[in-house]
């Protein structure tokens, strides 16, 4: 990654902060040196793109610019920020030169434009305030995304905890541009009074928030000097002399939601009791009566002050689909909005529309047209004023699923994958081109599929684990087909998290499963009976957990393996019993092993930090690869037409090469890189797998970016 070009820190020291929160973020990326640099063929172009799915990720806040028509910009809990291409009505992503090592940074905590100047724009990053995730803090870009330098602020930041849907903490000072607040989650209110270059906290602000949510909204009246604050959990904070002073506005909600300021300088506020407006220091109730949620998504028109739009928090997808309600009277009176829905994803569901609603705004510069954003992704609406009213998904561009499991098999798709919250997917489409359905629409629904595998004697036999958090529910199904259609198992044990599934070569009704915190399980008779699996440690914990410690062997359908804690486990009984054959590898969590195509007894094992290891006597012995520093991520790919070995690719570092995405024709002894500086794919990558079918094809998935295809 280019330093100078994304970060383009403002001082010295604030490049040492930076280079701090990076180090924290890293996980053991210099902590192996290779003892044999390995000789480089240089480069290959590589393309880059997002695998076409369809968003699915949780958008929590849209941005519109009151002076430039269509520019636009969303940010997301974990998939970081976009802005809209009208003309091909498509997201573009702003942070693909985020390196792995600042994964942190895909966090959306707050956007902010300056709405004195189109090309302006902040953005407040970070995921977590957990001191293991690092510090969060503020980018600012004068192109409208296309570069940033990062600010002299670090704080804890939270995009995907608690509440990170609620209103605007970064806002910019309409009446002086130089002036920005933000409103933190655990450090109070700060302020810049020369763009960013440097901050202060106001320790004037005397609110006293709920832990981890913080101030939660900051707003300016529309006097000079006039500017409200959002303590949550305490209640609405006024300052007339643009944050010197304060005073707690008597009467105000205290779990505040968002908050609006009219042009008619009328405060409308959603709260966890309700819809109130704040007219001449008198609070007025105007909840709908017919409401059946707590209001979260709020927006007034910029053109006429008494025209609301309120959106329910959450809801029961099985209740009414009106979650929208329009006043035109300042909330004297409501009418309830319906829906008709204009799907550009074919496997969406009707019910995706307003789930967990987190922003609703009137576009400033198109009179009835509105956006709302929520779990799944992007909508809007050309008249707000037709009941019902016709909304559309823009999805394009916006790729913001969490991977669990990649497969690659040598026939069928090119690609079925295993996700977080939607199940997964059958790529059978093309790459470039929304799946059609869901694997829940295909005989087996589950919330999570944790791992995919299939027989390599017949790749169309396939078996995926998963199920559901939410309900501690847990199975898996097989197919007969490539994945296009599923059977879930006839039984599953109670109780049990599968993890990680390996079919063998041979047998498609025998495959061996590990699980979270137990004993690993196997079957022989396609998932209708179960038994447990004698000789290996328990599992580690789920489901967050993307290390793949179970592999079954390309030619030997009797053959297993397995990797645990510094050990390298064999079973040459269909699974029943392992033993070890390995116990001096070194021990690390982040692990993967997999098996040669085409070779009995050939395994490979990643192991991070401590790089890339061979075995060619099925573990007894492993030989580690000269020059391969970091091996974070690895897989196998079709070799080139005029040779038969696999293609190697590992996500990682390489002697003399550095950090990146790297490919071998010779299993290890010469590398090249095939990343590409402008996608650094850098939002936590989980999964690495290569296409058996088309010989250059890699994928990585990840943690809130979807899937990246690269092709040279």
């Amino acid at each position: 990654m280019n330093i100078s070009r994304f970060w383009q820190p403002l001082k010295k020291t604030s490049y040492i902060g930076m280079v701090a929160i990076a180090t924290t973020l890293s996980i053991s990326l210099l902590s192996c040196t290779a003892t044999t640099p390995a000789p480089s063929n240089l480069s290959t172009n590589y393309r880059w793109k997002n695998v076409a799915i369809g968003g699915g990720g949780y958008v929590t806040g849209v941005y519109l610019h009151p002076l430039q028509k269509d520019l636009a910009y969303i940010r997301t809990d974990i998939g970081g920020f976009y802005r809209w291409d009208a003309l091909n009505k498509t997201w573009i992503a702003l942070n693909e030169r985020l390196s792995r090592k600042d994964s942190n940074y895909y966090g959306g905590e707050a956007l902010a434009i300056d709405p004195n100047n189109a090309n302006i724009v902040y953005i407040a990053a970070g995921k977590y305030t957990a001191s293991w995730s690092g510090l969060g803090t503020i980018f600012k870009s004068s192109d409208r995304g296309q570069n940033w330098t990062k600010l002299n602020i670090n704080l804890p930041m939270g995009s995907n905890e608690d509440k990170r849907w609620l209103g605007a903490r970064l806002v910019v000072n309409p009446s002086n541009s130089k002036n920005i607040f933000f409103g933190s989650r655990t450090n109070g209110l700060w302020q810049s009074l020369d763009q960013g270059v440097t901050w202060a906290q106001v320790t004037a602000f005397p609110g006293k928030s709920t832990n981890n949510i913080g101030i939660s909204s900051v707003a300016f009246g529309k006097t000079a000097g006039l500017m409200y604050a959002n303590a949550h959990g305490d209640g609405l904070y006024l300052s007339k002399d643009t944050g010197l002073t304060w005073s707690k506005i008597s009467g105000s909600p205290t779990q505040v939601n968002r908050l609006v300021i009219a042009s008619n300088s009328v405060m409308y506020v959603t709260h966890a009791a309700g819809v109130s407006k704040y007219k001449n220091d008198v609070w007025t109730t105007i909840t709908p009566t017919n409401a059946k949620a707590a209001f979260s998504s709020l927006t007034v028109d910029p053109n006429n002050p008494d025209r609301l739009l309120i959106a329910y928090d959450q809801y029961d997808k099985h209740d009414d689909a009106n979650r929208i309600f329009q006043s035109n009277d300042g909330g004297n009176t409501w009418q309830s909005k319906t829906p008709t829905l204009n799907h550009q994803v074919s496997w969406w569901y009707d019910w995706y529309f307003g789930s967990a609603t987190s922003a609703i705004e009137f576009d400033p510069q198109v009179p009835g047209k509105v956006w709302l954003t929520d779990w799944y992704g992007i909508w809007q609406t050309s008249n707000i004023d037709t009941n019902p009213t016709v909304w559309t998904n823009y999805e394009k561009g916006h790729e913001e699923l969490v991977s669990f499991a990649l497969a690659t098999p040598p026939q069928g798709s090119a690609l079925v994958s295993g996700m977080a919250d939607v199940d997964g997917f059958n790529h059978n489409n093309g790459l470039d081109t929304y799946p059609s359905k869901d694997f829940t629409r295909t005989g087996a629904w589950f919330q999570d599929t944790y791992s995919i595998a299939y027989g390599e004697n017949n790749p169309l036999q396939m078996v995926r684990v998963g199920g559901h958090r939410w309900s501690n529910i847990f199975t898996g199904a097989t197919s007969t087909d490539g994945g296009l259609t599923w059977k879930q198992f006839p039984s599953f044990p109670a109780n049990i998290m599968p993890l990680r599934v390996a079919m063998s070569a041979t047998n498609p009704k025998l495959f061996v499963v590990s699980i979270s915190n137990g004993q690993p399980i196997r079957t022989t008779d396609g998932g209708s009976t179960w038994s447990s699996v004698s000789g290996l440690p328990q599992g580690p914990g789920g489901a967050w957990y993307w290390g793949q410690p179970l592999v079954a062997d390309k030619v030997d359908g009797n053959t297993f393996y397995y990797y645990s804690n510094g050990k390298a486990y064999r079973s040459i009984d269909g699974g029943a019993t392992f033993n070890i054959v390995n116990s001096t590898l070194n021990s690390e969590s982040w692990s993967m092993i997999k098996t040669l195509p085409g070779v009995k007894g050939e395994v490979w094992l990643s192991l991070n930090g401590n790089g890339l290891h061979r075995s060619p006597d099925g573990g007894a012995s492993f030989s580690k690869i000269a020059g391969v520093e970091t091996a974070y991520l690895f897989a196998f790919g079709k070799p080139p037409n005029d040779s038969n070995i696999s293609a190697l690719y590992v996500y990682g570092k390489i002697t003399g090469l550095g950090e990146g995405i790297f490919r071998s024709l010779d299993y290890g002894k010469t590398w090249a890189s095939v990343g590409n500086s402008q996608k650094l794919i850098g939002n936590q990558p989980n999964v690495m797998e290569a296409s058996r079918q088309t010989f250059g094809l890699v994928f990585i998935g990840t943690n809130g970016r979807g899937v990246y295809y690269g092709t040279p």
